[in-house]
């Protein structure tokens, strides 16, 4: 059985690695991009540590691999009744296709969000981000007035609480002076993490408090220039303002509309099999499931893909696909986590063990042993492209 995967994020990688490890199936893998990212990493390539606790090449994941096949290319269009997906670079012929494209970045037609802020969604995002916060001492020798991270979500949080640690450390090491060091965390909605339990975010908000990050919750951001912005009709002069808000579903699928069904979030309604049309499934981000926008949603739907299209192959009975709610560690400043898992919610020390555990199991279900043990030893490794940075931190472990 042929089946081409587009997308070399969690599903999609999770979804060939399983599948290869049957030799009825040939496997072809389309991404963009020739690395998988590690998402819930990001934040901590951003705030200092090595791109290798975030990022892996696919052609390392699936070294050895020989029934998968690596494309790099970007996927245009699909005709299930033809059975083909045309990129740039060719056309793809399936038996069966998953499409994990995850999702991007909107910016809600805000003016000026776009074109001055900056992100941490991807490798070249995080290394723009940390290049102005350098470039900032350097040139002007003084810290920014005010830091506001627009979107109190998991990213949002996670990054707030690591930037005045790291801001501190850059600042020592370009020996500029500075007082305390403002960081906003901006939220639409009435509290953050509003995806959890309102017990999670009280827990959250404190250890927030804690770490100096002021909290702004029922405000929307309404401008972005250069020199500031504007929340809730008042201006606030900042240079560096982080989206880590606004996602929307992949436009491949607005372009290719005439195949699918849409769901008012504008994920793509499945059935219980995972079929957004004939032999196309679509999980991950893409599927309009009860949890869909996780990382562990994600590996859950490759998961069940895999096993069924080997049911399909062993001619077994199939089963119907069940959303499962996936616990989540979140991370808020040096050993502190958020643990919420059914009707637990926990946050202290005990929770950044809980993340470390958690991570070492996420890196093993998309990359082999070795690559994910040494990606997770990456998250206590401190990365510097600057060399005024490279020189302070070799003085400090020597």
């Amino acid at each position: 059985m042929h089946v081409v995967i587009v997308g070399g994020g969690f599903g999609g990688v999770k979804t060939a690695l399983d599948l290869s490890k049957d030799r009825r199936f040939k496997i072809t893998l389309i991404s963009d991009k020739d690395h998988f990212l590690y998402y819930p990493a990001l934040y901590g390539t951003a705030t200092g540590g090595s791109h290798r606790e975030s990022s892996a090449l696919l052609s390392d994941i699936f070294r050895g691999k020989d029934n998968v096949k690596l494309v790099l290319d970007r996927v245009t269009s699909i005709d299930p009744g033809s059975k083909t997906v045309v990129g740039d670079n060719g056309t793809y012929h399936y038996d069966n296709a998953v499409l994990a494209l995850g999702v991007v970045t909107t910016f809600f037609g805000i003016p000026g969000l776009a074109e001055n802020s900056f992100g941490i969604k991807s490798l070249a995002e995080v290394q723009e981000l940390k290049d102005h916060l350098h470039n900032e001492l350097i040139q002007d020798r003084h810290m920014d007035k005010n830091y506001i991270v627009i979107g109190g979500g998991a990213t949002g949080v996670e990054l707030s609480a690591a930037l005045s640690n790291y801001l501190r450390e850059i600042a020592e090491a370009h020996k500029v002076k500075h007082g305390k060091i403002r960081i906003s965390l901006v939220e639409a909605s009435a509290r953050v993490l509003p995806r959890m339990s309102e017990k999670a975010s009280k827990k959250v908000a404190a250890r927030l408090k804690q770490l100096d990050v002021t909290i702004r919750t029922n405000e929307r951001v309404e401008a972005v220039s250069a020199d500031d912005i504007t929340i809730s009709g008042k201006g606030v002069p900042s240079h560096t303002v982080i989206w880590t808000s606004g996602v929307t579903n992949h436009p491949f699928f607005k372009e290719n509309e005439h195949a699918f069904e849409f769901a008012p979030n504008g994920r793509i309604v499945v059935d219980d099999q995972m079929l957004g049309a004939p032999h196309v499934y679509v999980i991950g981000d893409n599927a309009a499931t009860e949890f869909t926008g996780l990382a562990q949603t994600a590996l859950h739907d490759a998961a069940f893909i895999s096993d069924h299209l080997k049911r399909i192959a062993d001619k077994k009975p199939l089963k119907r696909y069940k959303a499962v709610k996936p616990p989540v560690v979140i991370p808020v400043g040096s050993n502190w986590a958020i643990v919420e898992w059914g009707r637990i919610t926990y946050g202290g020390f005990l929770g950044s063990i809980l993340r470390r555990i958690a991570d070492i199991i996420g890196y093993h279900d998309v990359m082999p042993i070795g690559l994910a043990l040494g990606a997770w030893r990456a998250q206590f490794i401190n990365e510097e492209k600057c060399q005024i940075c490279r020189v302070a931190q070799s003085k400090g472990t020597s």
